[in-house]
């Protein structure tokens, strides 16, 4: 395996005071157990491409890395409103430009921001957290230490830090009890978190260390505002990629318009609507009314039988093609190998929306509507 290099990205810069601070969590403690690093600060700080020069640093080191994304709005390695965890092998080449990667497990939020629901976007990274823990740290002396080895953890944090978005992340950090916190301080002293270690009392563990840095981009309130309008299209762009996926890379498809025309003529796969329950995420919809407001949406793809009843691990996306009420069938698109949406039997409906240029194709405002949806009453 290549070894990364210190600047990956021509057009990102890695100030000194960043590699210090990732050579400070990579290499300091040679002896000790793998470091869990959270990466936690305002938005638009830099969090993301800290996070992802700290996995490429980590796997000079280690074959593996963890990396536990918390972020549904922008997250790293999958599509918008999942949580999920990753094992990296391989490091990214280019920092400006997020990958798909399949996580080790994921939970199907379906929104883009924990205001939702705060309870259940932070059971979901206890959850998640769990089994990381589980699975990846060390046992102890006495419990079969040759079993597993330590995985080191990243933790990216999403940029809400203020109210119950600061309540949210003291919460995380006081359970995850990292070995490192990168805390990204901006210009705007005002939108950063406290200084020192807000989240915990006065008596601390002192084998924690707090790393306190500041953005390596120049930002102003202009730049703000121009990542905040291009959030949207970010998401709507990371939707595509992941549905591109239902098509082999050799397949020409390089336009928006493209994939539009290939995903709405792509067979479908017929799902038995008697083998799956839905459930709707952040709302109640009456029964009459559930076949109308599943059809034409995205849908969480999930396990009933793995995680936990409220938490069931989630193995994909799909988007909800047509309902046939008269055969009773549902009609889905997804990238999922057959033989996992097999295991499949909870559909999980949040907010997600499939992106408005993928609806209009040649004409039609919405090719993914269903004639035959009936009401259930």
């Amino acid at each position: 395996m290549a070894s990364p290099t210190e600047t990956p990205s021509a057009n990102i810069y890695i100030s000194p005071e960043w590699s210090e601070a990732v050579d400070c969590i990579a290499y300091d403690s040679v002896t000790s157990p793998p470091p869990i690093a959270l990466v936690c600060g305002a938005k638009n700080c830099g969090k993301s491409t800290f996070s992802r020069h700290l996995l490429n640093i980590l796997l000079r080191r280690y074959k593996k890395v963890g990396y536990l994304d918390t972020d549904v709005g922008q997250p790293e390695f999958s599509p918008p409103g999942f949580l999920s965890l990753t094992l990296v092998d391989e490091v990214t080449p280019d920092l400006t430009i997020p990958h798909l990667k399949t996580p080790k497990r994921c939970l199907f939020f379906g929104d883009i921001s924990s205001k939702t629901n705060p309870t259940t976007y932070l059971n979901s990274i206890f959850a998640l957290y769990d089994y990381y823990k589980k699975e990846y740290c060390l046992f102890n002396q006495s419990d079969r230490p040759t079993k597993k080895i330590g995985l080191p953890l990243v933790v990216n944090t999403p940029g809400w830090v203020k109210g119950v978005g600061y309540d949210i992340l003291v919460d995380m950090l006081k359970y995850i009890a990292p070995t490192h916190v990168v805390k990204i301080n901006i210009s705007a002293e005002s939108k950063n978190l406290p200084s020192g270690v807000f989240w915990l009392d006065e008596d601390h563990d002192a084998m924690l260390k707090l790393i306190e840095i500041n953005s390596a981009r120049q930002d102003s309130f202009n730049r703000s505002i121009l990542v905040q309008k291009d959030a949207h299209l970010l998401r709507d762009v990371r939707i595509m990629a992941y549905f591109r996926q239902c098509f082999s890379s050799s397949l020409n498809i390089t336009t928006i318009k493209e994939l539009a025309n290939a995903l709405a003529s792509q067979p479908p796969y017929e799902v038995p609507i008697s083998s799956i329950k839905i459930r709707h995420l952040h709302c109640q919809v009456p029964g009459a009314e559930i076949f109308y407001s599943l059809n034409a949406t995205i849908v969480g793809l999930a396990v009933s039988s793995e995680g936990s009843k409220d938490l069931p691990w989630c193995v994909g996306l799909g988007i909800v093609r047509g309902i046939d009420t008269f055969k009773g069938l549902l009609y889905v698109i997804t990238p999922v190998p057959r033989g996992t949406l097999e295991k499949v039997d909870l559909f999980l409906q949040g907010y997600i929306q499939i992106p408005t240029v993928l609806l209009q194709v040649q004409g039609c405002i919405s090719p993914y509507m269903s004639a035959n949806v009936l009401s259930t009453s």
